[in-house]
């Protein structure tokens, strides 16, 4: 199976679905992934927060520790990512290069401007992908309900998964661990859930057997 995780910037597809990722590895499954910005970006005050090669570097090594077989940099602006044809025609490239057979992408209801058009492209461009679930890498409120019915069992990948969003030392440093916290207590909910000790829940859009 050839399958590709979609993120908006540097670290998502870490927070999203790292544990997936690093589980289809050992199954043999080949995994690429696609982010879609440079992923530098600027306090209001325009202050530099990280810049783009700091950010790459980063994401470079978060992969290698998921084992993903490539990384494919798109070079859209942070915070300037729109569902237009660039976008679409990008993705729709990498799924048709590739010949994925499943796509883990953001979740459409995200109030982020950038994972929100990455959704978006995603629906677009992989329609004729028949697996496709969305996740969610932040902590922001949405009126929308996250509808999370499908279940992967990380339990023995979460030790991977935390070591490859730590890849990003300039956002633990500035979230001062809060990710890290956020998003095991996320994991541990939803493996009590399913009665395992770690798991991470998806939105289903579709998965044809």
């Amino acid at each position: 199976m050839n399958v590709l995780a979609i993120g908006a910037h540097f670290d998502d597809v870490e927070l999203g679905c790292g544990g997936a990722l690093a589980k289809h590895k050992s199954r043999g499954d080949k995994v690429f992934v696609y982010v879609a910005t440079d992923s530098e970006y600027y306090r209001p005050d325009r202050t530099l927060v990280r810049g783009n090669e700091t950010a790459r570097a980063e994401g470079e090594e978060a992969v290698r520790i998921l084992g993903a077989d490539e990384l494919i940099c798109g070079s859209f602006k942070t915070l300037e990512v729109e569902f237009t044809d660039p976008l679409n025609v990008e993705i729709l490239r990498i799924v048709e290069q590739k010949k994925i057979d499943m796509v883990y992408t953001h979740w459409i209801g995200d109030v982020h401007h950038d994972h929100h058009a990455i959704a978006k492209a995603s629906l677009h461009a992989c329609r004729h992908v028949p697996r496709l679930l969305m996740f969610r890498s932040n902590w922001y409120h949405s009126p929308t309900d996250f509808r999370g019915t499908f279940f992967v069992d990380i339990t023995d990948y979460w030790d991977i998964k935390e070591r490859a969003i730590r890849a990003h030392r300039s956002e633990i440093a500035r979230t001062h661990e809060r990710w890290i916290a956020f998003f095991r207590h996320e994991a541990e909910n939803a493996g009590q859930r399913m009665g395992v000790r770690f798991a991470e829940v998806y939105e289903v859009v579709k998965w044809i057997e």
